[in-house]
């Protein structure tokens, strides 16, 4: 099957994918290992995605019995990043002060997933032609992707736990084409040198030290994570969070890895209508239908839009102007809001943003998220 192999390999480039790979479909022992200490030790900070069944998640043959094969692709979503405020429309201000904006991940500046999956389609289309099963895995819980990157001999686990490719970086999605095809080579492919050496950068940069050792992540802290899970947000991490609407790219920004792949290969300009950023305030006005059409990619728990609402408002406390009228109108709102998740959100942006004059209405509120948040108030 060499020459079926082969041709994968050359669809999947052709299709878009920057690296390839094939492995086999055995079990992730050691990855399983990894989730289940991570969840024991209370890492995972509830996380489901590959943590919610570890038994299927590092067991290709459960998601399908006889697989022998994994093609592994990789895909680069590093792009020049537009400039903020690029084609937003602004809210009035006789001040001419800027509306707050919210920085997105990179990943998330469009959809990257889906060329992923279309270029894995075809691989996975060229398989069942010659009568075998093929199953495309793209941001899928079924399969601990990076593990099978590190299989299949695309790069290594970096001290940020990501994935890097020898002289390109982190800067990847990844997806993989389960099959029951005799493809994957005899032997394994040779694990791609370590190429962190000593450097802990990711470690030491990390805003809220959620890299407690190398290649160790505590969720509690990360704020990619805390962005996209439930609750309220740990008053503790929410200064660091600055800008972040979605996502957190600072373990990958400062890594030497990927300022030496930009270097030698400077990116090209981010594609059409890139979110890099987004108006907080445009945020805070949208309806839930706007808000869907607007975010609707990213990872909501529950779909649930008050959390995306939640970021806003802490964003909109880290880096809002107090007296421009948007953010005034946007905190009203915010505290008068049913929904308290909300209401106690906005108390801790007004009072970051010094205009605790507008929290008068709330100090008879019971609900017991803003009385925490009035009653820490009182403590400062």
């Amino acid at each position: 099957m060499d020459g079926l192999a082969d041709e994968l390999r050359r669809i999947g480039r052709q299709a878009g994918l920057d690296r390839v790979g094939i492995c086999d479909a055995l079990p992730f022992t050691e990855s399983r290992q990894a989730i289940e200490r991570r969840k024991l030790e209370g890492r995972s900070a509830g996380m489901q995605f590959t943590f919610r069944n570890p038994s299927r998640s590092t067991d290709p043959q459960v998601t399908m019995p006889g697989a022998r094969a994994l093609f592994v692709g990789a895909r680069s979503y590093y792009r020049q990043a537009p400039p903020a405020g690029a084609g937003r429309e602004r809210h009035p201000d006789p001040q001419d002060r800027p509306d707050p904006e919210g920085r997105v991940a990179r990943y998330s500046w469009v959809d990257h997933y889906g060329p992923l999956r279309q270029a894995l389609g075809q691989v996975a289309g060229r398989i069942e032609q010659e009568g075998w099963r093929a199953r495309v895995l793209v941001d899928d819980n079924a399969l601990v992707d990076r593990a099978a990157a590190v299989r299949a001999g695309l790069g290594w686990f970096g001290k940020n736990t990501n994935v890097l490719l020898p002289g390109a970086g982190s800067w990847f999605v990844l997806g993989s084409v389960l099959t029951d095809a005799p493809i994957a080579p005899p032997i394994r492919p040779a694990p791609v040198d370590d190429g962190c050496g000593s450097c802990k950068r990711c470690l030491s940069d990390c805003p809220t030290g959620a890299l407690v050792e190398p290649g160790q992540l505590d969720a509690r802290r990360c704020l990619a994570w805390l962005l996209q899970a439930p609750g309220v947000f740990p008053v503790e991490h929410r200064a660091a969070l600055g800008d972040r609407l979605y996502g957190c790219d600072d373990c990958q920004v400062r890594c030497p890895v990927n300022r030496r792949a930009e270097r030698d290969s400077p990116p090209a300009d981010a594609e059409p209508r890139s979110q890099a950023f987004l108006s907080v305030l445009e945020v805070l006005e949208a309806d839930d239908e706007a808000l869907e059409a607007l975010v609707g990619r990213w990872y909501i728990p529950g779909r649930e839009l008050r959390f995306v609402r939640r970021n806003a408002l802490i964003v909109l406390g880290n880096v809002g102007d107090p007296d421009h009228p948007g953010v005034l109108e946007a905190l009203g709102r915010a505290l008068a809001s049913r929904d308290p998740i909300l209401r106690s959100h906005a108390v801790w942006a007004a009072a970051r943003l010094g205009r605790t004059d507008l929290l008068g209405g709330l100090a008879a509120d019971t609900d017991p998220l803003v009385a925490d948040e009035m009653a820490r108030l009182g403590e400062q």
